[in-house]
């Protein structure tokens, strides 16, 4: 990320989903904290953000895209819980990002077959390679 404004809008983007399904659950919010921590965000601005809007500020990068799509698939499944709101909310944001369709499902299919539903980064980034071949 390079600005802070792209800082908080990722951040937001991640708040407004983890609450899609009504609740926001305690691993979601201490999940949200660790990413906020990441991206240099202090406490008080942490909490700040559940006060406001979302703005959001296109993400360029494919690679940053498909990090926040991954991002936001972890979150989805943190609190133990998939929502069928959660699960059409990320594919209609992966759909806003303009990542591959085809690649989401793949990857979220993997994420639900795997243990503590981690994947390999660079598995991640090659299912997205191969819809571009």
């Amino acid at each position: 990320m390079n600005t802070e404004a792209e800082k908080r809008s990722l951040l937001l983007e991640m708040i407004m989903f983890a609450t899609v399904d009504g609740h926001l659950h305690k691993r979601e919010l201490d999940f949200l904290w660790i990413v906020a921590q990441e991206l240099n965000i202090n406490k008080q601005e942490f909490q700040d953000l559940f006060h406001q809007e979302v703005k959001s500020i296109p993400i360029k990068s494919e690679m940053q895209r498909i990090n926040q799509f991954y991002r936001l698939a972890l979150l989805m499944h943190c609190d133990g819980v998939l929502h069928e709101r959660e699960f059409n909310a990320i594919q209609q944001i992966a759909l806003e990002m303009g990542l591959n369709p085809s690649a989401v499902k793949r990857v979220l299919e993997m994420m639900k077959k795997a243990p503590n539903t981690i994947i390999n980064p660079n598995v991640i980034l090659q299912v997205f390679q191969e819809q571009h071949n």
